[in-house]
């Protein structure tokens, strides 16, 4: 067993999660080999540390790999993860409609296995995944992650996964790579989003990402391939997608098929569509309004109704400002925005 020290965005379940869940949650994450890495909301948790488990063992459950048996129950509600449904069935995914319950309803036939992943571009060893391999070749943990929609609504998410850098430094990255560019599956007949302009939000797809290097092999950026202890439902992402807490949503790109290393800065989808109002960066930062709303606050998405929850300060760097800020220094934030 393996020992890590805790990092300091990640409270410890135990502070926010009653005992008889904490214990029950712990149990279950262990036997399916998952690292429950904590809650990143705090500035000031105190270190500690946690095990690494071995690999994931998964089971079927219906058409979503069960990958652990337990939701949270958080007893500070200042702390509450947004329940699942919500995240089932409130999502921006332009590919399946852009309404919000659109996604749910359009994509539950969406098929995620088969599926490969290529890594590729400036690297030494370039090579494709498969589906099995996105469980099988990485350590999963599970971090609960905010997540901060452009459009001034939040969510907080128990998401599973792994870094984003184990991918990268398995491929060897060449020394020229400055950039990591992403590419969404191209389906038009499983995506309808992607056949009608209608559909489809008249966006050019498929739907690309891009961030800067330094940004994709810091620790908090992840490839996520499960929320709730399940493999990703289609509207979320299945079968991986990339989150990165510190940027607005759109910037966490979905269905992944390929990662490529690149020495040029990448085209990024909503910042080819309206250059003006998407940037490349995509910081979350309460001091730069969006052209036709202010993002100095939120609306978060917890319990009750998605239009009656409550409203709270958004956070610099979305709460995450000692961990990230550094990569930033010296740029000015409202002209890379």
């Amino acid at each position: 067993m393996q020992i890590k020290i805790r990092p300091r965005w990640a409270l410890s379940e135990s502070q926010v999660t009653p005992e008889t869940v904490y214990h029950q949650r712990r149990d279950i994450l262990k036997k399916l080999g998952i690292v429950a890495i904590g809650l990143p909301l705090s500035t000031n948790a105190n270190a500690g540390l946690f095990d690494f488990i071995s690999s994931p063992q998964e089971q079927a459950v219906d058409q979503r790999r069960q990958l652990n048996g337990a939701n949270s129950s958080l007893s500070n509600p200042a702390l509450s993860l947004t329940p699942e449904d919500k995240i089932l069935n409130y999502n921006n995914f332009y590919e399946f409609g852009t309404d919000k319950s659109s996604p749910a309803i359009r994509a539950e036939k969406f098929i995620t296995d088969p599926w490969n992943v290529t890594i590729d571009g400036m690297v030494n060893k370039p090579f494709t995944l498969d589906y099995d391999d996105l469980f099988k070749q990485f350590t999963l943990e599970e971090r609960i992650y905010r997540l901060r929609c452009v459009e001034a609504w939040s969510m907080n998410i128990p998401w599973i996964g792994f870094s984003l850098r184990d991918i990268i430094k398995k491929a060897d990255p060449q020394q020229r790579a400055k950039y990591v560019a992403f590419e969404t599956l191209y389906d038009p007949k499983q995506m309808p989003g992607q056949a009608s302009s209608r559909l489809g939000g008249d966006i050019e797809y498929p739907y690309v990402e891009g961030l800067r290097i330094d940004e994709a092999m810091h620790p908090l950026t992840m490839i996520s391939v499960g929320l709730y202890g399940k493999t990703l439902a289609p509207q979320n992402g299945a079968p991986l997608r990339l989150v990165v807490p510190w940027k607005y949503g759109f910037k966490s790109i979905k269905s992944i098929v390929r990662i490529h290393l690149t020495d040029q800065q990448p085209p990024t989808t909503w910042n080819r569509l309206a250059a003006s109002e998407y940037g490349f960066y995509a910081n979350v930062n309460p001091e730069v309004d969006h052209p036709r709303w202010s993002q100095a606050s939120e609306r978060f998405i917890g319990e009750g109704n998605v239009f009656s929850s409550r409203r709270q300060p958004t956070l610099m760097f979305n709460g995450y400002a000692e961990e990230v800020a550094s990569l930033y220094k010296g740029m000015d934030l409202k002209r890379n925005y």
